[in-house]
């Protein structure tokens, strides 16, 4: 980083009841992951949040480890925590990508998610991004899900036909399609 730059951090949101916050975390590199998760933890309870972890085995379970709560339990916003680390083989560039664009995926389906997969060359690089007294990027990443989750609170609930249902996806079903009661889906 160049001598004099610096970055804006926004002030964090406050909430009228406590968000209950899901950090999914893939301990490939146990002291990396620990102090991502310290980061994080610290953020989410300065924010007045409950939180639960779950650990899954790499950086590709994730996005669907939230995709999995999404659809069958009540949180409010996900933290993902991870580290890729560059190695001899193009498997580097797969995990991060598709890592990457399952939580964007994610978030533009409508999950709040703070993103805290690193992706380094080193491990060193990781350190100094992982620390809580450093970058702390498991602090920003629960930051940037705090920042949505206010964003989703002051917009409120989704709009009943407004794209999608999973129901109709399920069914077959085409918007206007006759349904054979005399109804139309």
């Amino acid at each position: 980083m160049m001598a004099g730059q610096s970055h804006y951090t926004l002030p964090r949101p406050e909430f009228d009841t406590a968000p209950k916050v899901l950090i999914v975390v893939a301990p490939f590199y146990r002291d990396i992951a620990d102090g991502l998760l310290a980061g994080a933890r610290a953020e989410l309870e300065a924010a007045g949040c409950t939180h639960e972890t779950i650990e899954v085995p790499g950086a590709l379970e994730i996005g669907p480890a939230i995709g999995i709560a999404g659809r069958m339990s009540n949180f409010d916003g996900y933290v993902a925590l991870g580290c890729v680390i560059r190695g001899e083989t193009t498997h580097y560039e797969t995990v991060c990508n598709d890592s990457s664009r399952a939580l964007t995926l994610l978030g533009l389906s409508g999950h709040c998610v703070g993103n805290g997969i690193l992706t380094v060359e080193t491990h060193e690089q990781a350190a100094v991004r992982a620390d809580p007294g450093g970058q702390n990027k498991g602090g920003g990443a629960a930051a940037a899900a705090l920042h949505l989750m206010a964003l989703a609170r002051r917009w409120g609930s989704a709009r009943k036909g407004v794209g999608f249902t999973s129901e109709r996806l399920m069914a077959g079903g085409a918007a206007g399609a006759d349904t054979g009661d005399g109804s139309t889906a």
